[in-house]
């Protein structure tokens, strides 16, 4: 689905998503599952299960569980509901985003007119 027209900002492919209903289904059984994984770890905590060596081991293993089903669920949302878009941009060279003219492409020297700048900053009329 490309357009002719290639100006800047323009949508160059678009891909509707899928939005099927397995990946409804699974995104609300991981949501139940993160929302149990949650309660475990607050219980956990308050109960202080992290002052013993196994418990603080396992409070560790259902925070990393609970990132990796938040993972999850941010996967099959972002490839199941999220359309594909693809926009024009401009192309730059590479030292346009790091010099503002052309002929500061070799950089300036470090401290050139260090002596010249002091003169004027101690002696406020002087000329050169």
């Amino acid at each position: 689905m490309s357009s002719g027209n290639n100006t800047y900002g323009d949508i160059h492919r678009y891909e509707p998503a899928r939005e099927s209903t397995a990946a409804a289904i699974a995104i609300v059984l991981l949501t139940v599952v993160e929302v149990l994984f949650i309660g475990l770890f607050t219980y956990g905590l308050l109960s202080g299960w992290g002052f013993s060596e196994f418990g603080n081991m396992f409070l560790g293993g259902v925070l990393a569980v609970i990132f990796i089903d938040l993972a999850f669920i941010m996967l099959l949302y972002r490839k199941e509901f999220l359309p594909d878009v693809m926009i024009v941009k401009k192309r730059r060279r590479k030292w346009e985003d790091l010099y503002i003219r052309e002929e500061d492409v070799d950089g300036t020297t470090l401290g050139g007119d260090a002596v010249e700048s002091l003169k004027r900053a101690i002696y406020p009329y002087y000329k050169r």
